[in-house]
């Protein structure tokens, strides 16, 4: 027969730690507010301006000082999963992904399973092995954005943590070979990201409805569920 358990039965209980969902939500959030600013940033469409003598009261400001404290929430959301990845002891789970990543046949059987004519593979970690390289492409995309944000943040801001980081701003800047192409790959970086969170939403939501074991529902309770034979 067949019955549901706990996937905390050798994931300790819960999948998802609180702190985990945390950072996912907090990198979510984060994500659509600098998609939604950064673009009025980029082109400025509407003119508005308080009376003011500060040159700082005006949408444009309001705009990227707000892109800027969603930008270093995500940077910090972004480095507490990273760091679960590689040291966390719960972020063994996922780094059993590895083991899947290379397989070829594991990989096309679940091509398949997206295609309905195949069932879903038995994987050694949580995340199958497409599962695993669109998030790794994903971080990629996210440090590319980052290291391009801060870079065009230094040049703004002289003081504090723009004077912090300064020297890997013209070192980025550098790189790309000039502060107009830093602005064209973080540009690059945001598409990229965007179409890798579609993907993520459609597999999340097709897993959701096909697999039936709350893998969902596991970023918001933290639990999954699989199924056994006995």
């Amino acid at each position: 027969m067949k019955f549901l358990k706990p996937m905390g039965e050798y994931l300790g209980g819960i999948e998802f730690s609180a702190g985990y969902r945390w950072q996912h939500w907090i990198r979510a959030i984060s994500i659509f507010a600098l998609i939604a600013t950064g673009f009025y940033i980029a082109n400025p469409f509407i003119t508005y301006a308080n009376v003011s003598p500060e040159p700082t009261r005006f949408l444009q400001a309001y705009l990227r000082e707000w892109h800027i404290i969603f930008g270093f929430a995500m940077i910090g959301a972004v480095l507490y999963k990273t760091f679960f990845f590689f040291f966390f002891r719960e972020g063994k789970y996922e780094r059993a992904s590895l083991k899947d990543a290379f397989n070829i046949k594991v990989a096309l059987q679940q091509v398949g399973y997206y295609l309905l004519i195949a069932k879903h593979p038995h994987t050694k970690g949580v995340y199958n092995p497409l599962q695993f390289w669109a998030y790794s492409m994903l971080y990629v995309f996210f440090y590319g954005i980052i290291l391009t944000g801060l870079a065009l943040y230094a040049e703004v801001y002289h003081n504090g943590l723009g004077a912090f980081f300064y020297p890997l701003a013209k070192s980025v800047e550098t790189f790309f070979g000039g502060l107009a192409y830093v602005r064209i790959w973080h540009h690059i970086f945001m598409w990229a990201i965007i179409v890798v969170v579609f993907i993520h939403i459609y597999m999340a939501v097709y897993n959701a409805v096909f697999g039936k074991n709350g893998g969902m529902d596991a970023i918001f309770s933290g639990m999954k569920w699989e199924k056994e034979d006995h």
